[in-house]
């Protein structure tokens, strides 16, 4: 029964232990929920859908109109019914009245609004693009705050070492004792370094959540894989940018938009007609009658036309500034371009300075003292400086690796890859 009991008790700790394992969340299961749940682009779907639903009435008529009532009907009685051989004077009328549209208006209304979306969704890409770079930073930094935390951990158990060591040979009359409050002071900033690294990690997982639109409290860790990028032999032209920046594509398909309004302005110009029936009722002996008519609107005189032109010629300059705002965003966005790159590949040089040469030399430094500081042949201090060197260097390297990566994700929020 004991055994039985320690059984049940060993697969309850288990299952607990299980449940309560953080979920590890690899980057682009990241971008897939915010894809799928982030409201930014669920609004952009909502607005993309309106603006197809619309365009799906752009051929309709007009409504036709009836009326009815009566028609030349004398105010005094008297004159309605028949006298001395005369009919009375009046009638009744039901009259029904349609226009009938120009076909190259509705047509060119048609693939005006039918194209209105098109500017929606590349705009849904471009904010798409900014909220993978916002969450492609969070992550980064995530990686480098672990990373970091793994130094400290390795310095914490170094420098309780050293304080325990100094303070053992203190007491046996072989060390000085001014080191060993360096290290005791190095120990509480290492803890209190630890600590606001734990802030940061919450802020990036209440920034990740947000992103996911989940409850911001979730916990979950990080797969803290990364690739660093060789753009040495990326060119940025003109046509790149135009096939990958949204942005852009939204401002060249707002100029098509411009010009399919144009269209739908001078369609606006062509004559519609109309046709109009009436059927009159008469009384004391006056016959039934009919009126058939058809009507043509003439848009195109002079004094009518006005307002129609002067859209046309609005939409014109309005796509003369659309072009100069791509070209001055083409213009900027290759020279950060070509400038972010150069900044990427001399930190890449850098980084590789530090991990062949100055991080080795500097562990073998302190390798050398340590040991030389074990045998009794070296002070504290001489331990204690060869670690600081060694820690503010890896700091350094930590930092430097961080800005590469952010670097890169800005590099490639501005290509829009």
């Amino acid at each position: 029964m004991k055994r039985f009991f320690y059984i049940v008790f060993a697969l309850a700790i288990f299952t607990a232990l299980q449940a309560s394992a953080q979920e590890t969340i690899a980057l682009n299961s990241i971008f897939d929920s915010i894809r799928a749940n982030n409201p930014s682009l669920k609004m952009y779907d909502a607005e993309i859908r309106s603006l197809d639903e619309a365009a799906k009435g752009a051929r309709s008529w007009m409504a036709p109109e009836l009326s009815t009532g009566f028609f030349m009907v004398p105010y005094a009685p008297r004159y309605w019914k028949a006298m001395d051989g005369q009919p009375g004077m009046g009638q009744y009328t039901i009259s029904a009245q349609q226009t009938i549209p120009n076909p190259k208006r509705l047509n060119a209304d048609f693939t005006y609004m039918s194209s209105m979306s098109s500017v929606e969704k590349e705009k849904k890409g471009y904010t798409l693009n900014q909220l993978y770079a916002e969450a492609k930073k969070s992550y980064y930094r995530w990686i480098i705050i672990k990373k970091q935390q793994r130094v400290l951990d390795d310095n914490e158990k170094l420098l309780n070492y050293m304080i325990q060591s100094a303070a053992l040979r203190y007491k046996n009359g072989l060390d000085k004792i001014n080191a060993y409050y360096k290290a005791k002071a190095a120990l509480a900033d290492v803890q209190s370094t630890k600590i606001m690294l734990a802030n940061e990690i919450k802020q990036s997982r209440y920034t990740l959540n947000t992103l996911m639109f989940r409850n911001k409290t979730i916990d979950f860790d990080i797969d803290t894989l990364y690739q660093l990028k060789d753009y040495k032999y990326l060119s940025f032209d003109t046509t790149s940018f135009l096939s990958s920046r949204s942005d852009l594509k939204a401002l060249e398909n707002e100029m098509k938009l411009n010009t399919l309004k144009q269209e739908t302005e001078r369609a606006r110009l062509l004559p519609e007609f109309g046709v109009r029936f009436e059927n009159a009722y008469g009384w004391a002996r006056q016959p039934m009658q009919f009126t058939a008519m058809a009507m043509v609107r003439l848009p195109m005189t002079r004094w009518s036309a006005r307002m129609n032109k002067a859209n046309i010629e609005s939409l014109n300059w309005k796509n003369e500034s659309l072009k100069q705002q791509k070209q001055m965003i083409l213009n900027e966005s290759i020279g950060m371009a070509y400038g972010m790159r150069t900044d990427i590949l001399n930190k890449l040089k850098q980084l590789k300075l530090y991990q062949e040469n100055i991080l080795p030399a500097l562990r073998r430094n302190f390798q050398t003292y340590q040991l030389a500081y074990e045998q009794n042949s070296e002070e504290l201090f001489e331990l204690f400086d060869s670690w600081e060197t060694l820690n503010k260097t890896e700091q350094e390297y930590l930092n430097e690796l961080q800005e590469v990566l952010l670097m890169q994700v800005e590099l490639e929020r501005v290509l829009q890859t």
